[in-house]
């Protein structure tokens, strides 16, 4: 029995052993075959490594007394330290507030306008004019974040801004909208819907040009409506890139746009545009509070992935639609 036992074990381990050596000489041969594709994804490779992967390195400053005048390895370890500072600092629950509704109101605004606009695109009957009003839409997303915001300062002044002006037309008495805390919000997410509609929309767009046009001949003979074929057959066939987009930006629910909401605030705002990325600005680069700063983005960016896991793990039991 054990001289079986043996002869069946070396029987396995060579069954084993050739069928990893059959892989290996596959995987060089496809390697070799497509050695081009590979070559061509080389760059991109070299740019994550470079620009995302390399400096994860800096990350352990967040956990030490860092000092710009002594190499991160010489620095002290502190722990948690820096973190449990931030949640028990007084900023921590406004910072954490108006991060958190802004990221919302963008995230229930923004997100279903450019889906209606694409499915808006697809049913239209005249394609010249869908055209032009999909570059036209598109044009807005190339634009500067230091002009647009500069526009909106020209559009919404108090004093000769258009929007303004057609205000007080109506009797209306003219509103400081960059100014005034309870207009920032408003005007941070609908400018930001009205430049990126047209580009994101492409995505959807892009994904409904993949449905099959028989799809919408059955649909016709059997004297389906427009609606009745957005809602059978367009956005089936965009569930999963909906679904996904939706993911990956509760994945960033906390990743609001720094740039544009530092452009846009002001000393008369700031109990609304104040958030954790502003924060981060002003502590590290301002006060040069480096480990302290990177603290509160690694922080921030911790939640980012504990939600993106949550819903991820919903979105699978539910639609099963999820990221992997």
């Amino acid at each position: 029995m054990q001289a079986r036992e043996l002869q069946l074990q070396e029987n396995i381990l060579t069954v084993s052993s050739k069928k990893s050596l059959s892989y290996r000489i596959k995987h060089k041969l496809i390697v070799r075959a497509e050695w081009q594709l590979y070559l061509l994804i080389l760059p991109a490779v070299v740019y994550f490594i470079i620009f995302h992967y390399a400096p994860m390195f800096g990350i352990q400053i967040a956990f030490r007394n860092y000092s710009i005048t002594k190499p991160i390895t010489e620095a002290p370890w502190v722990g948690l330290d820096y973190f449990k500072r931030f949640v028990n600092s007084s900023r921590f629950p406004q910072l954490m507030q108006n991060t958190i509704i802004l990221s919302l109101y963008n995230l229930i605004v923004g997100f279903p306008f450019p889906i209606i606009f694409a499915l808006i695109l697809n049913q239209a009957q005249n394609k010249r004019l869908s055209r032009f009003s999909q570059t036209v839409t598109f044009a807005p997303y190339f634009i500067s974040m230091v002009v647009l915001v500069g526009m909106l300062y020209l559009f919404l002044s108090p004093n000769s801004g258009i929007v303004n002006k057609l205000l007080q037309a109506f009797g209306i008495e003219p509103i400081y909208f960059m100014g005034e805390s309870k207009w920032f919000r408003h005007v941070y997410v609908w400018s930001n819907v009205w430049q990126k509609t047209g580009y994101q929309a492409i995505i959807y767009f892009t994904a409904l040009t993949s449905v099959d046009p028989e799809l919408y001949e059955a649909a016709t003979i059997d004297g389906a409506s427009r609606l009745k074929k957005i809602w059978y057959i367009d956005i089936p066939s965009i569930l999963p890139t909906l679904v996904t987009i939706l993911l990956l930006d509760v994945g960033r629910m906390l990743n609001v746009d720094t740039q544009r909401t530092l452009l846009m605030q002001a000393p008369t705002n700031l109990a609304t545009s104040e958030i954790i990325g502003t924060y981060v600005y002003k502590v590290g680069l301002i006060n040069a509070q480096f480990s302290y700063s990177t603290a509160i983005d690694l922080f921030k960016n911790v939640i980012n992935l504990a939600l993106l896991l949550i819903v991820n793990t919903i979105s699978k039991k539910l639609t099963e639609e999820s990221l992997w």
